[in-house]
């Protein structure tokens, strides 16, 4: 299908602003990579009151998104430590 389109929140932007600048890359570069093979991939679903979200992991850092496969778009909601995105 191709490249999926990566989008982030005000919350998102505000969070990779927070991290330092190689794990910020880091980062970035895992979301790139999803976005590229998201066809490939099976998302990993959230329960409870983050039911119709997904998570992905880069590195020790979790990143919540939900997508909308008739556009191709994958929306990054929040970013943090593994020990403190669900809370």
């Amino acid at each position: 299908m191709g490249t999926w389109e990566l989008k982030y929140s005000d919350a998102a932007l505000k969070d990779l602003d927070n991290i330092d600048r190689s794990v910020r890359r880091h980062i970035i570069d895992r979301l790139e990579w999803c976005a590229e093979h998201f066809d490939d991939i099976i998302p990993s679903p959230l329960h409870a009151e983050w039911k119709g979200f997904f998570k992905f992991r880069a590195s020790g850092w979790r990143i919540v998104y939900d997508f909308d496969s008739s556009h191709c778009l994958i929306k990054v909601h929040q970013i943090d430590r593994r020990d403190r995105v669900y809370k």
